[in-house]
């Protein structure tokens, strides 16, 4: 079987994009960050190789990856793994909206 592509979604984007930066600015350094970052780029290599490692959502086809205080929901095709959000588990449930 090929390898699946990631494929990251608009806000995905966006909102790792906002999480990082906070760490940025709070901590007035990049070693958080970019820790953080590694994480992330981790997690996503295991995906690529066990694409059921997260746990099933209430979502039809979407599963949530546990990273330190986030959770990454993807959803795995034949050909991708599309990531749609990385949600921080601290914030209220009531306004998480993956897709």
């Amino acid at each position: 079987m090929a390898k699946r592509k990631v494929v990251w979604s608009h806000r995905a984007r966006i909102k790792r994009y906002e999480i990082l930066q906070y760490y940025l600015e709070r901590n007035k350094s990049n070693i958080y960050p970019k820790k953080l970052n590694d994480r992330i780029n981790k997690a996503i290599c295991l995906l690529v190789k066990f694409p059921d490692l997260g746990i099933k959502t209430d979502i039809e086809g979407v599963r949530g990856l546990i990273i330190d205080n986030y959770i990454l929901f993807y959803e795995v095709t034949e050909e991708l793994i599309i990531v749609h959000y990385i949600w921080d588990t601290r914030q209220d449930p009531d306004n998480l909206a993956i897709k």
